[in-house]
């Protein structure tokens, strides 16, 4: 889904996939080049930062780099070996061993080694933070958008004397084990962070990693410069809208290399010839351009200015999309796991919960849903879940208890009331580049107005929404979640105590407590229970509101073979490799 940040979020059911339209038999040509329409505009070469991790941001990291595994549109995890073998070695203690293949190498011809592992466990991990939960205390080094809970029950890990090897051994269960390391590549090259960071070479990386104690927020010390140091690059020095004079700042290990950006506009991808360590690619070629609208990204597929679109479609376009399906363009539609949600910060106005009741009692979900997905889905509603789907088993039974009844319809009075005469002003944050979310605002500034909150327009740019998200600049904003599909480590990744993607603030000791339970029970019912228990807390304390599930439309020109539907975060380019002209 375009303009979403694309964080794993609960565990998901699947989605059936739409039919594929039945061709006759067409060849292909293993070379030539496309051009992908995406809503957001690229900002940073490391996805896994908490202002960074937008869905074309990870996208862009998907076709660059690689790793021990990828996610089909079924969502299964496939194993990918000729990278490497992740095996699972002991289930009590649990412990994986990861091996990267003899000859799988980064751009510039460095072999990707145990340190490169070392180094994302390290910043995955928060191994070496001694923050205490409301980060008012300590030190937190690398700023990770996903969840540590399950990479925190590991010690410091065992290197192999082949150097290509790491082994994590778990002091509890984790369920998400086989995704744990994240990615699902592995992004930023240890002799590069260490070369920026001031460090000799990457041995004295793996030292500094070894050396430096496991940090307690019961027991802080000191900041570790060396280790901040390393941090902050890691953190900030991939960040960019151009293409860096210094190659070493984008070395891919993967199927594509960036070759060109334009600030807002597009970006280029092109074959990396030395890659055979997983699936290869049939393009040479992919370019990206940046188009916030449905329509403008439609008109770009009439124009044949671009092959594929992933859109964010709304009522508005239902007619336009129609239309192109007679003229050459195919469009498969279909529920994502991905919602849209408005969330407010736990300070400011919104400190007092008071306030926080009153604004979200002034939103017009069904007139949003009415308004931007109606016509893409006849049966399209609010959704009321912050952790499930509705077409999930426990959706009807989390919804039935979690408090969502409060907010089913716009309560004006109701708002003027917890108000008390106040007249709250509320500046909000939303991608202004994108219309769906253009539209929510407006529908909830209009409604919040007639309460008496003074509503302030927040929005910003394609390629700097995502960053002001968690920097104190805005109270409320609109933005939404896309889930992996695999997994439950996505709930404590969003609402646990401190999280990196935790951007409002939330902090409840027994919801914390609840999530730490959750990502160690691998049992669906229990996990059911716990996500249930875990629902009605963030309901109860005014959190926010879940607004829409989003409707996925993947439109490709009929020229394009290999584009398939995907439910999840990485949408169409799932399987770029397959992409072909025909």
């Amino acid at each position: 889904m375009a303009a979403t940040l694309a964080l794993a979020l609960g565990a998901c059911s699947a989605n059936s996939e739409p039919a594929q339209p039945t061709l006759a038999a067409v060849p292909t040509v293993s070379d030539g080049s496309a051009t992908v329409a995406e809503v957001n505009a690229f900002s940073t070469f490391n996805s896994n930062t908490g202002h960074g991790n937008t869905d074309i941001n990870a996208r862009i990291s998907y076709a660059t780099h690689s790793g021990f595994f990828y996610i089909d549109n079924n969502l299964n995890v496939v194993r990918n070996e000729k990278f490497g073998k992740m095996e699972k070695i002991s289930d009590d203690p649990l412990t994986v061993r990861y091996t990267v293949n003899e000859g799988v190498k980064w751009s510039d011809g460095t072999p990707v080694t145990a340190a490169d592992l070392l180094l994302q466990w390290a910043a995955f991990s928060g191994y070496y933070d001694d923050a205490d939960a409301g980060g008012k205390t300590g030190t937190s080094y690398f700023s990770y958008a996903g969840d540590r809970t399950g990479l925190a029950l590991t010690e410091f890990p065992e290197l192999g004397a082949d150097n290509r090897s790491m082994t994590l051994k778990y002091s509890k269960p984790f369920a998400d084990w086989e995704v744990a390391m994240g990615g699902p590549g592995i992004d930023i090259p240890a002799h590069v962070l260490a070369a920026k960071a001031g460090l000799k070479d990457v041995r004295a990386l793996v030292e500094l990693l070894k050396n430096t104690p496991r940090g307690d927020a019961r027991a802080q010390r000191p900041a570790n410069a060396e280790l901040r140091a390393l941090a902050n690059v890691w953190n900030s020095g991939f960040d960019t809208k151009t293409l860096p004079a210094d190659p070493m700042l984008f070395l891919s290990n993967g199927p594509y290399i960036v070759k060109a950006l334009t600030p807002d506009q597009s970006l280029t991808l092109v074959r990396n010839k030395d890659y055979n360590w997983g699936p290869e690619p049939k393009l040479d070629e992919i370019t990206v351009r940046y188009i916030g609208s449905a329509t403008a990204q439609l008109d770009a597929l009439k124009n044949d200015d671009a092959d594929i679109a992933d859109l964010q479609a709304s009522a508005d376009t239902v007619d336009e999309l129609t239309a192109l399906q007679s003229q050459g363009v195919t469009a498969n539609i279909g529920n994502q796991l991905a919602y849209d949600h408005l969330d407010v910060n736990f300070t400011g106005p919104f400190a007092d919960k008071n306030i926080r009741e009153a604004f979200l009692k002034t939103v017009p979900r069904k007139a949003i849903v009415d308004k931007i997905v109606k016509t893409l889905d006849a049966n399209a509603a609010p959704l009321d879940s912050q952790v499930f789907f509705p077409d999930e088993a426990a959706y009807a039974d989390a919804v039935r208890d979690n408090g969502s009844s409060a907010y089913q319809d716009v309560d004006i009075e109701a708002a003027r009331r917890l108000l008390d005469g106040a007249t709250p002003e509320v500046r909000i944050l939303y991608n202004r580049d994108n219309p769906n979310r253009a539209a929510a605002f407006s529908l909830i500034r209009d409604s919040a107005g007639k309460a008496g909150f003074r509503i302030v327009d927040g929005g910003l740019g394609a390629s700097d929404w995502g960053g002001a998200l968690g920097g104190g600049t805005y109270d409320a904003a609109i933005f939404g979640w896309i889930s992996t599909g695999v997994g439950v480590a996505g709930v404590p990744q969003v609402f646990k105590s401190g999280s990196g993607s935790n951007f409002n603030g939330f902090s409840d000791p027994d919801a914390d407590k609840l999530m730490d339970e959750l990502v160690g029970t691998t049992e669906r019912s229990k996990q059911d229970s716990l996500m249930q228990q875990i629902d009605k807390k963030i309901w109860n304390s005014a959190y926010g509101l879940p607004l829409y599930r989003t409707v996925g439309v993947i439109a490709y020109d009929n020229r394009m073979d290999g584009v398939k539907f995907m439910p999840s975060q990485t949408g169409a380019w799932w399987n770029f490799w397959e992409w072909a002209q025909k």
